[in-house]
């Protein structure tokens, strides 16, 4: 698959964790077919801020149906909602940062490193409950080297 990717630099929407500092979105578009895939990521850190201090990952995917590959708009305010009850409980200096946001091809992926994965589990049940079922998967896994994160900041043509 050819991707071709511009990147666009400028602060998140959402507030982001005080060890995330500026967030960049970048777009990658198919080349046969047009379907694009929007990221949201973060681009620097706070200077003190040291990766292996949230070794675990955490990636909650939401699949959606699609014709064009991006989700219809109540379902993205949906998502966004979800993103910013969840934001207080789990992105707090040392507890955990979302480290970006994928969008596009029937799904949008977030991932956080967190300090550790039973905690942002108990936080993400304490910021959503109450809430009608969100549909998402929850996938973690330990990744203290954030191996996730740079292969994706590698593949970035600037």
């Amino acid at each position: 698959m050819l991707l071709s990717v511009a990147m666009m630099v400028g602060n998140a929407a959402a507030e982001p964790s005080a060890d995330a500092t500026e967030w960049a979105t970048a777009i990658s578009k198919h080349a046969k077919d047009g379907r694009v895939i929007v990221f949201r990521y973060v681009t620097e850190f706070r200077p003190s801020f040291v990766k292996a201090s949230l070794p675990d990952r955490v990636i909650l995917v939401w699949r959606y149906e699609t014709l064009s590959g991006l989700p219809a708009a109540a379902e993205r305010e949906e998502m966004d909602r979800m993103e910013d009850m969840l934001s207080p409980f789990v992105e707090k200096v040392g507890f955990g940062m979302l480290a970006m946001v994928s969008t596009g091809n029937g799904f949008r992926e977030w991932t956080y490193y967190v300090r550790s994965e039973d905690e942002f589990l108990k936080a993400l049940n304490v910021a959503l409950a109450g809430e009608r079922r969100f549909p998402i998967e929850v996938h973690t896994g330990p990744d203290p080297q954030w191996s996730t994160y740079e292969r994706f900041r590698r593949g970035i043509r600037q």
